[in-house]
């Protein structure tokens, strides 16, 4: 348990981590404060039963009592608010903290853990924090406060009835210990069993069209379902195990009230305890464990705070890319690739690539599925580091640059576009958030985008539904090509930007792209011919290397991947039904 919360205490942000140290200060004088009840009533029973009552000791006692009752409420009051600042605010902070090092992952990382792990840890586990967590770790501990505190005042009174208290407790610990790693396994299933929870939701409404198209709705739905009976199971199991053994410590607690009330009684009989301890002792007996009663039904939930912490933990202790580069404006955009290798997962994708890029040229990169072009792109954009060689900007290792410099000189358009639940308009100043209205609808012109935007009912003001579902393919490429045109980038890359318009767009679209590039350095990735024969110098990638080099003329006249990959094109372009 003292590791647990040490290691929760650790997880907070210093400003949240003070807010509980705070209130962990607070709990102190606040079982001070109901513990001064018993002082209180044993100063007016002394008054009836040794020095005659008067109104004097009735509004002294009535005094402490108001003290103890009011100093109580507005500590509990402030704390609970320190709580609530204190939990929530570190949900918030950490969701911050692990989007920011996210940003800096290699990419490698999204590759290995599903979306599903990401959101459970961002949603299930950080809520779980902000809430469950908090109010677990500070109703434990202020449980422990108080019952410790009225221990203490026991063992003043009389330390025979203090040693049964303690006696009591011990046993109360026992059983909570025992609670405690029955309930470890169980949170662990817990935790994986939500992560699977939500990577099956998420990837069941992402592929609702394709389990529609091909009459999967029983069978995936029955796989989804499968999950939630599974989730139910286990947090039915928890709540089970808690209850069976909460019980027990409350039996104990409560027997062991009911013996210090029979023994404050006994010692009275047998002269070896007054009257108003007794009384006192006797009181007591009814309220020394409310604290420990209330920790002991939480105190199985430690564990999955344990794990919460952990699992948060792991994300934020990801080794990220170097990014404590220089602040640096690059003089000219010539990119240089030098003998470069990368590897994923063990798996050479990369290999011993060396290549030319001048500044405002346009390149392309050709090849089969799979061999590796989107790879080098990303690893030019430094989307990865490099295992060997080196990627260069103007002649300094990219490395060299803080990231925020680096992605400052590159735009991208990518064939899966991804827009932002919002208005039209924030989606294209999203590189530039500062952007004035009048600077979206100039890129938005640009884009060829403009004119079917004010069709929409608000305009630019129109909020697209979840990655721009609302919307047609050509439309969301156009949008992104928009944002693209905005940020003003030196160096674009087109991801096969082309490869899922249809017909009646590519017109506009091929106006956007050209729009979007002048002046600029493209890389450009792609399969269509029109889109890759004017490039000046076209690179084919083969099992991470680059086979073949030149402008379309140059490749044309050499056997190889590009003119059968050209030759394949115009067959099927000339193919008709007879």
């Amino acid at each position: 348990m003292v590791e647990t919360l040490k290691r929760f205490f650790a997880f907070c942000s210093e400003e949240n981590r003070k807010r509980f140290q705070k209130t962990l200060v607070l709990g102190v004088f606040l079982a001070l404060f109901e513990a001064m009840k018993f002082p209180a009533m044993g100063y007016v029973l002394k008054g009836f039963l040794e020095d005659g009552i008067s109104v004097s000791v009735i509004v002294t006692g009535f005094l402490i009592l108001a003290v103890s009752v009011t100093a109580a409420s507005i500590i509990r009051g402030y704390t609970t608010m320190l709580q609530c600042r204190g939990g929530y605010g570190e949900c918030a902070q950490k969701r911050i903290d692990i989007a920011e090092h996210l940003r800096f992952l290699p990419m490698g990382y999204f590759n290995n853990n599903s979306l599903g792990q990401i959101t459970s840890v961002t949603t299930n586990t950080m809520e779980s924090l902000g809430d469950v967590a908090t109010r677990v770790v500070m109703v434990t501990t202020q449980g422990i406060l108080d019952t410790a505190i009225i221990t203490l005042l026991i063992l003043i009174f009389d330390y025979r009835i203090g040693l049964i208290a303690l006696c009591g407790i011990a046993i109360f610990a026992l059983i909570n210990f025992a609670m405690r790693k029955f309930g470890e396994n169980m949170s662990e299933k817990k935790i994986k069993i939500d992560t699977s929870l939500v990577g099956g939701v998420i990837e069941y409404i992402q592929g609702i069209a394709e389990v529609k198209a091909y009459n999967l709705m029983g069978q995936s739905r029955e796989k989804l379902n499968n999950t939630i009976d599974e989730a139910s199971k286990i947090n039915t199991d928890i709540e089970l195990a808690v209850n069976c053994f909460v019980p027990f410590q409350n039996i104990v607690l409560k027997s062991t009230g009911v013996i210090i009330l029979l023994s404050s009684a006994y010692f009275y009989i047998n002269g070896s305890m007054d009257l108003l301890t007794a009384i006192i002792m006797s009181v007591m007996s009814f309220h020394v464990f409310t604290g420990l009663e209330l920790m002991g039904s939480f105190s199985a939930l430690l564990r999955m705070v344990d794990i919460s912490v952990k699992r948060a933990q792991e994300i934020l202790d990801l080794k990220p890319m170097d990014i404590t580069g220089e602040e640096i404006t690059p003089e000219s955009h010539n990119i240089e690739v030098k003998g470069i290798d990368f590897a994923y997962d063990k798996r050479k994708i990369i290999d011993d690539v060396t290549l030319s890029i001048p500044e405002r040229s346009t390149v392309a990169f050709v090849g089969p599925s799979g061999g590796g072009k989107t790879t080098l792109c990303h690893l030019i954009a430094r989307f990865w580091d490099v295992d060997k060689g080196k990627v260069t900007l103007d002649n300094r290792d990219v490395k060299s640059y803080s990231m925020n410099s680096l992605m400052s000189n590159y735009s991208f358009v990518f064939q899966n576009v991804f827009l932002f639940h919002d208005t039209i308009a924030n989606n294209i100043r999203f590189g530039r958030p500062e952007a004035s209205m009048d600077e979206v609808i100039a890129a938005a012109k640009k884009a060829c985008c403009h004119d079917f935007i004010m069709a929409l009912p608000e305009g630019y003001e129109t909020v697209i539904g979840e990655n721009g579902a609302s919307l047609s393919g050509g439309e969301r490429q156009r949008i992104s090509i928009a944002r693209a045109i905005m940020k003003d980038a030196p160096i674009i890359i087109l991801d096969e930007a082309t490869a899922n318009v249809d017909p009646e767009n590519e017109k506009d679209l091929m106006e956007a792209i050209e729009a979007l590039t002048k002046e600029k350095t493209i890389l450009m990735i792609a399969h269509r011919l029109k889109t890759v024969r004017n490039a000046d110098k076209i690179f084919v990638v083969d099992k991470g290397k680059i086979v073949q080099q030149g402008d379309h003329e140059q490749l044309m006249r050499q056997e190889g991947i590009y003119k059968n990959f050209i030759m394949a094109r115009k067959q099927a372009v000339s193919w008709k039904l007879a």
